[in-house]
């Protein structure tokens, strides 16, 4: 594995993997996508809290797991780079967002080094997030990347994927100027739609998803991909309740969120068309 110049001046020490090829069909990323690096298969929660993410790191510069990120942000707040950024790392897997379904091409991938669901889901340090930020705002502004463009892996990969998790703060990265968010709606009593409903409301919603950005199909029916992608959407929007079901909060969070996208229309890349 041959060393090279770190992209970030925020980089504490290269650590290269060999596991990245040619970007297909881009010379540059456009997009950010984030991941935890969660409890790796086998790994003891005791080899975990002696060496936090080490297991993880070791499989990401595996040449037997085709498996690599960008960048690792440590508990402590350090950023390893494994992949130059001109390079196409293999972090998103099959992944779909906005008519796109080669996203390790379109993106720089980021594992957050945190012990995920399997773990217990444990907060984020302050200081991890803070360099998350600091690399995140680094990134954007070396390619033009806009806000909007920085996603979760559970966004591209939704049902396949879940990290990094309801309790990752993506609140605290808006303000700084990362990710797009808004206020989640409050939750309430009402109507919702969940798993076996068909009809019109149901392809309105399903429409409304795939108009933000999410791969669903406009059947009418709330079928598994609909649960999957409504508690993609929950696990990073509205994260006070994830369950699946398009309930008026989900619904109206939503709404806010395409109404902010399209007050900004000049930051807005082209999407799949669909018709509410």
């Amino acid at each position: 594995m041959n060393a090279f110049t770190p992209d970030s001046r925020l980089v504490a020490d290269v650590t290269p993997s060999p596991n990245h090829g040619k970007r297909i069909g881009y010379a540059a990323p456009d997009a950010i996508v984030l991941h935890y690096t969660g409890l790796r298969r086998g790994e003891a929660e005791a080899a975990w809290r002696a060496d936090p993410g080490g297991e993880a790191l070791r499989w990401l510069r595996d040449p037997q797991s085709c498996v690599s990120s960008h960048y690792v942000v440590k508990e402590d707040g350090r950023i390893l780079q494994l992949v130059p950024e001109s390079r196409r790392a293999w972090h998103a897997g099959v992944s779909f967002w906005r008519g796109s379904t080669d996203l390790n091409s379109h993106s720089v991938g980021v594992e957050i080094v945190n012990a995920g669901h399997f773990g217990g889901l444990p907060d984020f340090p302050a200081v991890q997030i803070k360099a998350v930020i600091a690399l995140c705002r680094d990134i954007a502004a070396r390619h033009a990347i806009a806000p909007e463009r920085v996603l979760a892996h559970s966004d591209i990969a939704p049902g396949r994927k879940i990290d990094p998790g309801e309790r990752f703060p993506w609140g605290e990265l808006a303000q700084a100027g990362v990710g797009h968010w808004v206020p989640p709606a409050p939750i309430s009593e009402g109507r919702t739609f969940g798993p076996g409903e068909e009809g019109q409301p149901v392809r309105a919603i399903q429409a409304m998803f795939a108009l933000y950005g999410y791969g669903l199909p406009l059947t009418g029916v709330y079928d598994q991909t609909t649960e999957d992608v409504v508690s993609a959407f929950q696990r990073r929007y509205r994260p006070a309740l994830v369950d699946g079901r398009a309930d008026a909060s989900t619904l109206a969070t939503l709404r806010d969120l395409i109404a902010a996208l399209e007050r900004m229309p000049a930051q807005v890349a082209t999407g799949q068309e669909a018709s509410v």
